[in-house]
Formats: C-alpha cells, sequence, structure tokens
C-alpha cells in the first residue's frame, strides 16, 4: 500500500485523494475535503448521486469528469494519466466512500502502478438518515448493534448475509439499495422481528426533497409504493425508531463514576 501523508501536496508522481462527499447537503462535507477539492487538478464524481453544487469548491480551470457515464478502466484511466503528470486528482464519491464506495477496485489499479492515495472519510447516509429521524441508532438495553447491509440484487451476498439471517439478531438495522423491493425486504425481516416493529425510509436524506416514510415491518411497504419511491433511499429498522420509556445510558448518570466524574450516592 503506497500513500501519502495528508499533508503533501507536491507529489512528484501525483496522487489520488478519494473524498466522501457526503449524503447530499454541500455543507455535509469535511473541512479536510474541501481543502483537497479547492487544491485538485482534476476531479472526477459520482454524477448520479453527488450534488453538482460540490464542484463549486473545485478551482475553475480544474478537469472534471462525471463518473456516471464511465467504466472502472475510463476511471482508472484517468487517475494514472493525471498521476503521471505530477496532478493531483479529488476521486469523489457520496456519502462515506467505505460504504458501498467500490474504491478498493480503484486502489487496486492504483497500488499496481506505484500511485499514492489517501482516504478522506464523509458522512453516510445511513447518519444523514437517522438525523433526519431525529433518531440514535442504539440504545441501552433496547439495541447495541447497528447492522448496514443490501438485498441481494445483481449483486449476490455471502452466506450467512442474507436479511433473513441478519434478521435473528433483532438489532438495529440500516438497509441500502433496497426499497425498490420493500416487500421482499419486509418479508425477510418478518422471519424474526415483530410485525409491529417501527421501520422507516428515508428518501435523499440531506436534499432539500428529502422525503420521510414511517411505519412497521407489515405496513410500510404498501406506504412506500403509494409514495412511489424506488430508488435513493436508505431503509432503517428497529425499536430504536419508536423505543417508548427506555433507561437512560450510565454516561450521565448522576450514581455513576468514571474517569472524569465521581458518581454521587443517595
Amino acid at each position: 500500500m503506497i500513500e501519502s501523508s495528508p499533508g503533501d501536496g507536491n507529489l512528484k508522481n501525483g496522487e489520488v485523494v478519494f473524498i466522501g462527499a457526503g449524503p447530499g447537503d454541500p455543507e455535509l462535507i469535511t473541512l479536510k475535503a474541501l481543502k483537497v477539492l479547492r487544491e485538485s487538478d482534476v476531479v472526477i464524481y459520482a454524477g448520479s448521486l453527488v450534488n453538482e453544487r460540490i464542484l463549486e469548491y473545485a478551482p475553475e480551470d480544474a478537469e472534471v469528469h462525471n463518473s456516471a457515464y464511465m467504466n472502472l478502466d475510463e476511471i482508472t484511466d484517468i487517475m494514472v494519466k493525471a498521476c503521471a503528470e505530477g496532478r493531483r486528482v479529488a476521486r469523489v464519491h457520496t456519502g462515506d466512500p467505505s460504504v458501498y464506495g467500490a474504491i478498493k477496485e480503484q486502489i487496486r489499479v492504483l497500488e499496481e502502478n506505484s500511485i499514492p492515495y489517501r482516504i478522506i472519510p464523509g458522512v453516510s447516509s445511513v447518519f444523514a438518515a437517522a438525523a433526519a429521524l431525529g433518531a440514535e441508532l442504539t440504545l441501552p438495553e433496547i439495541s447495541q448493534t447497528v447492522i448496514i447491509t443490501r438485498p441481494e440484487g445483481r449483486t449476490p451476498v455471502p452466506p450467512g448475509e442474507s436479511l433473513r439471517e441478519l434478521a435473528a439478531h433483532r438489532s438495529t438495522m440500516c438497509i441500502f439499495l433496497g426499497v425498490h423491493m420493500i416487500e421482499d425486504v419486509c418479508r425477510e425481516l418478518l422471519e424474526y422481528y415483530p410485525p409491529d416493529t417501527p421501520a422507516a425510509v428515508v428518501k435523499r436524506a440531506s436534499w432539500p426533497d428529502q422525503e420521510i416514510i414511517r411505519g412497521t415491518l407489515t405496513d410500510i411497504p404498501g406506504k412506500i409504493k403509494a409514495a412511489g419511491v424506488r430508488k435513493t433511499a436508505m431503509i432503517i429498522v428497529g425499536r430504536v425508531l419508536e423505543p417508548g420509556d427506555f433507561r437512560a445510558s450510565k454516561l450521565y448518570d448522576a450514581g455513576f463514576s468514571h474517569e472524569y466524574r465521581e458518581g454521587t450516592s443517595e
């Protein structure tokens, strides 16, 4: 693995910086990513998902490519050529590139060509959706585990990772790329979750046209069908969405002692 140091912008052979641009709101990009964009010579962005207002942060004379119209070879060819010319490439992904970002296949090519790269994390749509719902994904004695997954489609899932098998944990589940098959998703989850388990779908989390649909595993498929939501949406399932009365955490319990505070005793 060949990495450049975080502040090195003058590499002889150029570099590629993978940027998590966030879920949609251009203000959710990190300051580090913003700085890199402003100093980049080439920008390759996932045009089908990244808010094009992000491009306003790039220099006016930057070479810009929309990867929605490109295959892997075309993308990496641009990277390799630009870096050979000593230029910096900003590879802009939606959300956080570590989740369904398809970055490792690009990194493999960079490593084969001894091209330095680094990754700047971003705000995932998982967390933008949770924020939109006013939800905490982990609550004491309700759920301390979050499963981030997707249903099987054209891309198969490994053994043991089907929605039905994961549902056995009854933890908070955040499901990408599944709203178009919401009936199948809920059918699998109902193998283990109770029928009244809260479920929500957040379409285009953090965008101006964000849409929230709430229900249960039983009725949300009908609500989604009626709303006509078919893509760009996050499904969140679990009791954390409607916990009712729940026990507060120990973190701020007056009687709980820790490194920074001595608990009180009655």
